[in-house]
């Protein structure tokens, strides 16, 4: 692979406009080889002509040892550019003068460096301000550091922590090796140099854990370096006093934030919320577990951080071989010389303080166990395993040969021109329509995936999966297609038009097939064991619970996403109703039930049609509440006018009649025209006339323009599928419930269609604003800090 794809590849998606230009520097090298091409005459025959008369040196020679003399002098004059790094009022920048301007061409050259100086530059800025973020959240998590130790004295001494003359030379010595250590490990100028700094000790004084590090550690050459050192110190205890730990105790509350219906009641009544200290071990727990959360994330930012210096000084490397290979000149040398001097090259706080993170989060969570801690921090990325793929074809071949299988079948058995097929229709359909429109969606979402992935749209960060556990597309197409196969063998099984003429009803067996499917996702999905994904399981089952209670919590995106994902999902809500009533109150074995002509069962119809609409209103409401962002309130009066349509739309099914019509007509005409304005215009951030790309953004990742405007022209058909509804549409004379289903899947469809660019836009947001590491809260809150905000 080419360094610029290599590049591509590695890049941080939302820091994408921070790195070095490559491809823009490649082209003004192509503008300087171009004229060179022009103006240079060939000289091939020349050169050839020219080696005929020297002498010749044989087939075999004897390399004889020979010295190489420099002139100083003549370095000098064959010099190409002079590289100067100034400071000017503390951002630094480079300056390059270009020696060789009077030659012919010159100009090009000149516009290179200059260009070339500009992505340093903005290079340079980007990462000495990632850096200083990265100094105050290290002071920040020396603080929580501080009060977890405290806090966890405090829970194991109830009594009091007992400051012995042994305990205190034990920790007394424990602080001075440590500093020892770090010191070791500091080059001298590199001290002094950082005199001056930010202090960047996120651990804590007992960090003397660096001893007893593993040096065949990969990815840390610090690590690799630095050997156990041995230091005898003796004991003064009139020169070194440790202050009492559970003194920070003092000013320090636990967070309080509103993640619990309990507390966001509390909130929303100005009811106080206790956050004093209890010293028990479920609040030690609890702490110890976010602070872990904030260390990894901030363990991971640093990782990026070291990436992002590293593959910018490649690029830089990279460059200036290709401008000396295209110009026959010798300028790489001295410009790189520049690039490691500069802070980008020469700056080790990210480095000092990767190494100190992990002496830390190894001794306090992960018990001093090196592999493990390291794991935590440095999870391995997940491989795509040959078994998934295996599974995968294999279970679609399966689902292939079972929808042949069933169609050969119907027309073998004439099935269609039976008896029995209206009342298959109206009970067993709608049983097993649930399984295909489920299948459907996780469809959609496997090609989400995969475009998301090659237009690099950073979906596991925007969605929170934790690293290494977001399910890539092959694992869903594994899940969809093992999901279709059992159903499409349920229904060959249960394809019975005819009762039996003995019993004179259908068997027992086979009419619960539908159920059980459906008890078999159900504990699936609830199934605590490590098996079949959990952790996305629970992620999914967690997100449910949140849009359910909707009100009660904080809606972050993957909560407000499940539920417009549920929006599309209503016809199968509706039979999971049908489920309950057929096999609640229906007679399965002779596929006789009275669900329809019932009217607790169309009041729920009403209730379900509307229930994921109410949802996402309750959404947009909390998050008016907490955002105080007006846009969210006009997105609550689409909701609404989507729940008044939809409702209107079933009032009509189920009683008809002319002025139910024309109120399903204007309300459903409105919600569609402000729906489909919302998806294209805020959703998807189109429709932009001042857009460099006119009408559509600024940003695209899809080279192709077409597939916007065809997206668009889809989104407008697809939300018009509601009017089969009121206008009874008949299509090739399809039974009613066949007619539904495909209403049904074409929403789904648009549903996948919207998933896609909605998350491309939320993704360039995030990019804008070089978004790339989630908000971890963190355990405890100092009170001097809220006197400072005041």
């Amino acid at each position: 692979m080419k360094f610029g794809k290599e590049f591509a590849s590695q890049m941080v998606p939302e820091w994408k406009e921070a790195y070095m230009d490559y491809n823009f520097l490649k082209t003004l090298l192509e503008d300087i080889h171009l004229f060179k091409q022009r103006t240079n005459k060939p000289s091939s025959n020349l050169r050839r002509n020219q080696t005929l008369f020297r002498a010749f040196s044989g087939l075999t020679q004897i390399a004889i040892p020979h010295k190489t003399i420099s002139s100083p002098q003549s370095d000098v004059e064959n010099q190409v550019i002079l590289v100067n790094n100034e400071n000017r009022d503390g951002v630094e920048g480079s300056e390059t003068m270009f020696l060789m301007a009077g030659e012919e061409g010159g100009e090009y050259e000149m516009v290179y460096f200059r260009r070339l100086d500009d992505e340093f530059n903005k290079v340079v800025t980007f990462y000495r301000s990632k850096v200083e973020e990265v100094m105050k959240e290290a002071g920040v998590l020396n603080k929580q550091m501080e009060a977890l130790i405290a806090f966890r004295v405090k829970v194991e001494h109830p009594n009091g922590w007992v400051n012995s003359l042994e305990e205190t030379k034990m920790l007394a010595t424990d602080v001075k090796a440590t500093r020892a250590v770090l010191l070791a490990a500091t080059p001298s100028a590199a001290r002094r140099s950082n005199a001056g700094r930010v202090p960047v000790d996120v651990i804590d004084e007992e960090s003397s854990m660096s001893e007893e590090r593993d040096e065949s550690s990969d990815d840390n050459k610090h690590e690799k370096e630095m050997k156990p050192i041995k230091i005898n110190l003796e004991y003064n205890e009139t020169r070194f006093k440790r202050p009492a730990p559970l003194e920070i105790l003092q000013n320090v509350k636990f967070n309080s934030v509103q993640e619990t219906p309990r507390s966001t009641i509390k909130g929303f009544l100005n009811l106080p919320n206790r956050t004093e200290l209890k010293f028990t071990k479920e609040n030690l727990k609890k702490a110890e577990d976010q602070l872990m959360k904030a260390f990894v994330e901030f363990y991971h930012k640093l990782r990026l951080l070291k990436s992002y210096s590293f593959l910018n000084i490649m690029a830089f490397s990279k460059i200036m071989k290709k401008y000396d290979k295209i110009s026959s000149r010798s300028a790489s040398k001295s410009y790189m010389k520049m690039v490691d001097n500069s802070y980008l090259g020469s700056s080790d706080e990210v480095s000092k303080l990767m190494e100190r993170v992990e002496v830390t989060f190894i001794k306090h969570f992960s018990n001093s166990n090196h592999s493990k801690g390291m794991n935590i921090l440095r999870p391995k990325k997940k491989r795509e395993q040959h078994r998934v793929t295996f599974s995968m074809g294999f279970l679609f071949g399966c689902t292939v040969s079972l929808i042949l299988a069933l169609v050969l079948i119907i027309r073998a058995r004439r099935i269609l021109d039976e008896r029995g097929r209206v009342q298959y229709m109206e009970t067993m359909f709608p049983l097993y329509s649930l399984f295909g429109f489920i299948v459907l969606h996780m469809l959609m979402y496997a090609a989400n995936i995969y475009f998301w992935r090659r237009y690099r749209v950073n979906y596991s960060f925007i969605f929170g999966f934790k690293q290494g556990t977001g399910l890539g597309y092959r694992e869903v197409l594994l899940l969809s297609f093992c999901l279709s196969a059992l159903a499409l063998a349920s229904v060959l099984a249960n394809l019975d038009m005819e009762m039996d003429p003995v019993t004179h009803d259908y068997k027992a067996i086979t009419e619960l097939l539908p159920l059980g499917l459906v008890v078999l996702v159900v504990v699936i999905m609830m199934c605590p064991l490590n098996i079949i994904y959990r952790s996305s399981r629970f992620f999914l089952l967690i997100c449910l619970f949140h849009s359910i209670l909707a009100p009660l919590y904080k809606v972050t995106l993957p909560d407000f996403w499940l539920a417009d994902q549920l929006t599309s999902q209503v016809q199968a809500l509706r039979s999971v109703e049908f489920y309950i009533c057929y096999y609640g109150w229906g007679d399965y074995k002779h596929r006789q039930n009275s669900c329809r002509a019932s009217d607790i069962f169309n009041t729920f119809s009403f209730i379900i049609a509307g229930v994921p609409y109410l949802w996402r209103l309750l959404q947009c409401l909390r998050r008016l509440y907490d955002e105080k962002d007006a846009m969210q309130g006009y997105n609550g009066v689409k909701y609404f006018l989507t729940i008044v349509a939809v409702s209107t739309r079933t009032a009509y099914q189920l009683q008809r009649g002319t002025i139910w019509w024309f109120i399903a007509l204007i309300t459903s005409a409105a919600a569609t025209v402000l729906s489909t304005y919302w998806d294209i215009v805020l959703d998807w951030g189109l429709l932009q006339h001042k857009s460099n790309n006119r009408w559509l953004r600024d940003k695209l990742l899809i080279p192709h323009k077409s597939v916007y405007f065809v997206a668009i022209g889809l989104n407008v058909l697809l939300r018009l599928a509601w009017m089969q509804t009121v206008m009874n549409v008949t299509i090739f004379s399809l039974h009613r419930q066949t007619t539904t289903a495909l209403v049904a899947s074409l929403e789904i469809i648009r549903r996948g269609i919207w998933n896609f660019f909605r998350l491309e836009n939320e993704h360039l947001n995030n990019v804008g604003k070089f978004r790339a590491f989630k908000t971890v809260p963190l355990p405890f809150n100092y009170d001097e800090d809220e006197d400072k905000d005041e």
